[in-house]
């Protein structure tokens, strides 16, 4: 075993245990960079992988500390590291299996989620593992072994109700708030649903984000239970409370080139239900052109999918195929749905009926899914009233002030008007485009930016009115918008 004085780093680089060694000393142990030491400060050890320097900034006796590193192990500039090589991760192994096509039984996959949780595998080897399942693919079995977990290597919260909902949508259509909507809905009825959220990665907006511009997304487990205890449910950032941190941490590596293996996809989605005890989930397949899901045999074959998994998995699971042909709603960026979804609970005159209707739809196919209503015009009957009355918008209040209630910013004070350039019928609207548009002009780093669409599909429109308005925080953004091509937006057909 040898013996190093260690160098702090201060850097923080992340998620990782990293030591660094001149290149004599790593020949002379005979560890390559990207490997594993043990590296032991009295009775504490950790793990950490090897870095390797070839200037002269260490010593022969001196190991190299990243932050993380360094405060994990809680050493003083005095102390002694004792360095041994590490052994490979036994799931390196079943890393390799995959890649050469072998399906993996539930314990090699819960030794790969471990060594994710546990930091024992670099990204270089999660991402062998992300283009095994892509080139490969996950059996039904694979995916529902892969939910179980990173489930287990992660967290879950439990509840004593015998239904908890919960509801996913694949995304891919700008706007669409409608869980803001059916979570007050929903839990407004007396069921639970602890609905943990994404933030935008390549939208305008994800819920998260959307939630944040009224209320503390960011809550602990034990204060999540207590809100959905208090007030039926909640809608926070999943990434806040850390429930699937191999999900995590995979999404991360999966995110450069965008890979996205289907059983990978659907583990994900389902870890976030498993991980709140969810026993009735409705899952929302938006498809079209436009979305992420192009084509209705497609959403078919994932909505099979989805229904065997969740079988496997003890939920009871209803998947609904809908359109993704235009934004739902008016406003794209988090206050502008907020605005949206309020009024919507408030029963206000202009609240966008496509995101009203959708919401009522929705928690319809929620509640016939519990079984309590004899026919779904019964369950719907029911949604419809729990909106009408206000309770809906009453419960909305309660779950804020619970989460923490925040003040709402201002829309963006600059704003730039897009209008109509001939008499028509709008007969597309590109929703990649408007979303591009809404994250140019600040979104969702800046809440009160982006789009207020005016017009949707069919409307008759005439030279000059307006179709859409940009709202930005400041002059620049606006000038970055007119540089993109704002006029395709809307596609005008002659009536």
């Amino acid at each position: 075993m040898n013996s190093f004085k260690p160098k702090k780093i201060p850097i923080r680089i992340g998620n990782r245990y990293v030591a660094i060694l001149n290149e004599k000393m790593a020949k002379e142990i005979d560890v390559r960079a990207s490997e594993r030491i043990d590296l032991i400060v009295g009775k504490k050890e950790l793990t950490a992988l090897v870095d390797v320097t070839g200037n002269h900034d260490l010593k022969d006796n001196e190991i190299g500390l990243f932050a993380e590193t360094w405060d994990k192990l809680g050493i003083k500039s005095t102390d002694k590291i004792h360095v041994k090589i590490s052994p490979k991760p036994e799931s390196d192994k079943y890393i390799k299996e995959k890649l050469e096509g072998k399906e993996l039984n539930q314990k090699e996959i819960d030794a790969i989620v471990k060594d994710i949780v546990n930091d024992d595998l670099s990204d270089i080897e999660m991402t062998y593992f992300v283009a095994g399942c892509f080139t490969r693919g996950l059996s039904d079995k694979e995916t529902a072994d892969l939910t179980r977990a990173i489930v287990k290597h992660g967290g879950q919260i439990t509840f004593k109700d015998k239904i908890v909902m919960d509801k996913h949508c694949i995304g891919g259509v700008p706007g669409n708030r409608t869980t803001m909507i059916v979570v007050p809905m929903i839990t407004a009825l007396g069921y639970t649903m602890p609905k943990t959220s994404s933030r935008a990665i390549t939208s305008p907006s994800g819920t998260a984000d959307t939630m944040e511009v009224v209320a503390n997304v960011v809550n602990d487990v034990k204060k999540l239970k207590k809100i959905a205890n208090d007030v039926g449910g909640f809608i926070t950032w999943g990434g806040g409370v850390d429930l699937a941190a191999a999900d995590d941490k995979l999404i991360r590596v999966r995110y450069p080139l965008k890979l996205d293996p289907e059983g990978m996809l659907l583990a994900s989605i389902m870890a976030k239900k498993y991980s709140v005890s969810s026993t009735h989930v409705l899952i929302d397949i938006p498809v079209g052109p436009q979305g992420k899901v192009k084509t209705t045999k497609e959403a078919n074959n994932l909505k099979k999918r989805f229904l065997r998994i969740a079988k496997m998995l003890g939920m009871k699971m209803k998947v609904v195929i809908t359109s993704a042909a235009q934004p739902i709603g008016y406003g794209i960026g988090p206050l502008l749905e907020v605005e949206d979804v309020i009024k919507v609970l408030k029963n206000e005159h202009d609240a966008p009926k496509d995101l009203r209707d959708k919401a009522i739809m929705l928690t319809t196919e929620l509640l016939f899914l519990t079984g309590k209503y004899s026919l779904k015009y019964s369950a719907k009957k029911a949604a419809t009233n729990v909106l009408k009355s206000g309770k809906a918008w009453e419960q909305f209040q309660r779950i804020v002030k619970a989460q923490g209630k925040k003040k709402m910013p201002k829309r963006g004070e600059h704003t730039f008007i897009v209008r109509a350039g001939k008499d028509g019928r709008i007969s597309e609207i590109q929703n990649k485009l408007v979303a591009n548009i809404a994250r140019t002009a600040g979104a969702p780093q800046d809440p009160g930016a982006g789009v207020y669409t005016h017009k949707k599909l069919g409307q008759k429109v005439k030279k000059g009115e307006a179709l859409f308005t940009v709202y930005a925080y400041n002059k620049t953004r606006i000038d970055q918008v007119k540089e993109m091509e704002y006029k395709e937006v809307y596609i005008i057909k002659n009536r």
